[in-house]
């Protein structure tokens, strides 16, 4: 999986070491940065910020979008370990270099003089010169019975992450779009097993139905009822008809909602994306108000952790380069005020 929530899921993962544990700033603090949302993105930014001596706070709802899978994959260095391992690894990292972290929810966004205010669910307030949002997106599943309890699990979205292990194993892939029949293609390779059903995707052109037949798939258009399990493992899908298909792992096409509403409360640009509207970013990470940063999945829809904790970076630099060149202009201003004064006081 990526880098929010999925819908109804059927549990809430916590974050290991890091329910009961919250920093606590004084009311009264201007941070350098406040960025929002602590996972990859965010707490790859806060780290790199807070190394740079740079005052940083993180508010974290604590809902990466990965929560529910047990494993990453894809992740050099930590492929199949668990993404609340990785946050809490990220809390404690930051933690250690001064970064403070809170668990709350942002709920107002605005700007101030010299900077930016936020509000949290509990009524507390903080201001920074500059923010970064890394609050990620949100997959919306179809409303098929028992596909969200399977979610993370038996139900997965993401062919990168999730497809080795899915090697010679019975695949489903529940498209909801014509477009959505690429990843049944791009699954072909771990599986000569994979059912394609395309009742959410509505009609599919003849040519694509017979391009996916030559390549070994089926294409099941019947509606899909619900998902089927024993326990706690999915067995299958039943159909409409009362037919069952027995497939061991979904592949869905969930669709993707941005959770930007810090910067749709600050009217920040959006861009039509695949995905739908998306905040714009530039290369840096910079959106359309300056001073205020946008990474992860709520800069870039389709971004992997290892791109997701980049794009922290990546703002980081940018951001603390900034910081740096107003601290070498203030005090290239005084030393221009200064010699100016000198040559004054030489010619009395």
């Amino acid at each position: 999986m990526t880098e929010s929530q999925a819908s109804s899921p059927a549990s809430t993962p916590v974050l290991p070491d890091t329910d009961t544990q919250t920093d606590t700033p004084r009311s009264d603090e201007h941070w350098d940065v406040i960025v929002i949302g602590g996972g990859a993105a965010g707490l790859s930014a806060a780290l790199i910020l807070a190394r740079a001596r740079r005052r940083v706070l993180v508010l974290d709802a604590q809902e990466p979008r990965n929560r529910f899978a047990p494993h990453m994959h894809g992740v050099l260095s930590r492929d199949g370990y668990s993404p609340l391992d990785l946050v809490a690894d990220g809390y404690r990292e930051v933690r250690a270099v001064d970064g403070v972290i809170v668990n709350a929810r942002v709920t107002t966004t605005r700007t101030i003089a010299g900077g930016f205010e936020v509000l949290t669910d509990s009524g507390a307030r903080a201001t920074a010169g500059r923010l970064i949002v890394a609050t990620g997106a949100r997959d919306q599943l179809p409303a098929v019975p028992g596909l969200a309890e399977q979610w993370g699990r038996g139900v997965v979205a993401c062919p990168y992450c999730d497809g080795y292990e899915a090697t010679g194993r019975a695949i489903g892939v529940l498209v909801g779009s014509v477009a959505g029949l690429h990843k049944a293609h791009m699954l072909r390779s771990y599986s000569s097993d994979i059912t394609v059903f395309t009742h959410l995707a509505g009609a599919i052109p003849d040519e694509e139905r017979r391009v996916l037949e030559a390549r070994g798939m089926r294409v099941e258009p019947l509606a899909v009822a619900r998902v089927i399990t024993r326990g706690a493992v999915l067995t299958g899908i039943e159909l409409a008809d009362g037919s069952t298909a027995p497939v061991d792992v979904i592949f869905a096409e969930p669709a993707l909602v941005a959770l930007d509403g810090p910067l749709q409360q600050l009217e920040a640009e959006r861009v039509e994306t695949p995905f739908g509207l998306w905040p714009a970013v530039d290369a840096f990470g910079r959106t359309s108000i300056p001073g205020i940063w946008a990474v992860g999945n709520a800069a870039n829809p389709g971004a992997l952790v290892p791109i997701a904790a980049g794009s922290g970076a990546t703002a980081a630099l940018t951001l603390n380069g900034e910081l740096v060149a107003l601290d070498v202009a203030a005090a290239t201003e005084q030393v221009d005020t200064e010699q100016v004064a000198t040559a004054s006081g030489a010619q009395r």
